[in-house]
């Protein structure tokens, strides 16, 4: 009986809150990650930009056939099983069965080969497959054909890219449309569903646990494992402000800063309540645009080449000295398998005078160059100041336009010359995932025709990185490799302004910290 009346008491109290217009039981709110994203969200499309930030959108809502461990190894992933003929000539592989995108249709082989033929348009990798003769062909509903005519041996790390146009499943209707523009929706297979009702472009982006994610079984480890997120909701928040940004963190009213600036490192390594935590080797690029005056001159660009003092650089971007190198001589990472010092000897001291001589034996004519000066990210900020001042001391008419990173990701896509909006000279950072070999170097490819900006065009330097992708004899590689870097030197598609240690910071009660992989978003891994 008292029960009973216990019941009718609650049931009372319940319509009289109603009748108050009070709620009647208060909902327990989602578990929520927040995070301080490393800059504003406007590209929407991974498969349209290698801009970071839609790369990291990209893992969140999408999917991939096979995705790098913690070690670079590939493993399957939306794969179930797969072969391959002795000659590695035909490959076959298997969904996983019951995979669905998030609206619950499923996920068939003509969903995957529409998005890889449109990823193989864009990516080098993906072009290379395409060189030897690569076709992909759906055979049933959960089959996936490769057809190639030469063996590749690169195939499976081609299918767990996991940056620079990572190769993500999209649905075939997305797939086919023309990729000369940013896909218009967003359809995936992946472990969170992107909110647009509340996405706040400058402010904040959402996304949710996506209920019809099918996680692999094996745990979190690199990109790789299952993806099945301990927090139903993720919040980025953009805070271009860095004070804002590590007082939210201090305050507990956020959880981690994807990149914690340069200036509050050491400050917040003597904080108890705050873990710093490694994001990766990364390289400072110096991009221009080869298809206007002046850096379509390969001697201007190595007359700026010598003038750049990668100390100084790096320095600037403010990393401690014990997260930065004085001077690294390769395009592939200090300290990665590939690297090599060929080619970089007559550039590894700035010379600003010799480099005003080859400005001037270049016939530089005084052309106004555009510099992108992004506003919103402090270390890239710092980066491209660095680069006006080190154009302006060898004479070249520098006219430094600030704008928010985002604006940058987009206008770096026109062609145009710099007066009828298009611009000369950006600046950006590679990890090393992006940067360690001359495949995995989009800004290395130097094919005529590609579609990366800079439009880098060498028909050696491409010979060269075909050659080195086929050979499999490692002495002769590394032979290939060195004349590339060599003939890099020369052509100089872009500059290395540096090598350096990324950073980020988290909350103390954040778990999971361990299995952040080179700076990579993989949220799904963290717990509180």
């Amino acid at each position: 009986m008292k029960r009973r009346t216990l019941a009718a008491l609650a049931a009372l109290a319940i319509s009289g809150a109603f009748a108050a217009g009070l709620p009647a039981l208060a909902q327990t709110p989602p578990k929520t990650l927040k995070v301080v994203a490393h800059a504003d969200l406007k590209i929407l499309d991974p498969t349209f930009t290698t801009a970071y930030i839609s790369r990291n959108f990209g893992y969140m809502v999408y999917d991939t056939l096979f995705a790098q461990d913690s070690t670079g190894k590939p493993q399957p992933q939306m794969v179930e099983k797969y072969t391959t003929s002795k000659d590695g000539k035909q490959w076959s592989f298997t969904l996983r069965p019951g995979l669905k995108f998030s609206d619950g249709s499923a996920v068939t082989a003509t969903d995957a080969v529409a998005s890889l033929q449109r990823w193989a348009a864009r990516d080098s990798l993906g072009r290379a497959m395409t060189a030897v003769g690569a076709e992909w062909k759906a055979g049933d509903a959960r089959t996936i054909n490769l057809t190639l005519n030469e063996p590749f041996g690169m195939v499976l790390d081609a299918l767990a890219k996991p940056s620079g146009f990572p190769p993500v499943i999209l649905p075939e209707r997305l797939a086919k449309m023309p990729a000369t523009a940013p896909l218009p929706e967003v359809l995936g297979s992946g472990p969170f569903i992107f909110k647009r009702d509340e996405w706040v472009p400058g402010n904040k982006t959402v996304f949710v646990r996506n209920p019809n994610y099918v996680p692999r079984s094996e745990p979190p480890n690199g990109l790789a494992g299952s993806k099945k997120s301990n927090f139903e909701r993720v919040e980025w928040l953009y805070l271009p402000d860095a004070n804002s940004a590590v007082s939210a963190l201090k305050r507990g009213e956020v959880d981690f800063i994807e990149q914690l600036p340069p200036d509050y490192i050491g400050p917040l390594r003597a904080d108890t309540n705050i873990k710093i935590g490694s994001g990766g080797a990364y390289q400072a690029f110096l991009v221009m645009n080869q298809l206007h005056p002046p850096f379509d001159n390969p001697k201007v660009r190595q007359a700026v080449l010598q003038a750049v003092n990668q100390e100084r650089f790096v320095a600037a971007m403010g990393f401690p000295l014990d997260m930065r190198m004085a001077y690294c001589a390769t395009y592939f990472i200090c300290g990665s398998p590939n690297d090599t010092s060929a080619g970089a000897e007559p550039y590894r001291k700035a010379d600003v005078a010799k480099a005003k001589q080859l400005l001037s034996a270049a016939g530089y004519k005084g052309e106004k160059v555009v510099l992108m000066v992004p506003s919103d990210v402090p270390y890239l900020n710092a980066e491209a100041l660095m680069a006006a001042q080190t154009l302006k001391s060898i004479g070249i008419n520098v006219d430094a336009q600030s704008m928010d990173w985002a604006s940058i990701g987009a206008r770096r896509a026109k062609r145009d010359a710099a007066d009828a909006g298009g611009w000369n000279m950006y600046v950006t950072v590679a990890g090393e995932f992006d940067a360690n070999s001359p495949i995995a170097n989009a800004y290395l490819g130097a094919a005529c025709g590609n579609t990366l900006p800079g439009w880098p065009c060498d028909k050696r330097l491409d010979e060269l990185r075909t050659a080195w992708l086929k050979e499999t004899v490692p002495a002769k590689r590394k032979e290939l490799l060195d004349a590339f870097q060599t003939r890099a030197f020369e052509a100089v598609p872009y500059i290395n302004a540096g090598q350096y240690s990324a950073a980020n910071a988290a909350r103390a009660n954040l778990k999971g910290l361990d299995k952040l992989w080179a700076g990579m978003p993989v949220f799904w891994a963290l717990d509180r």
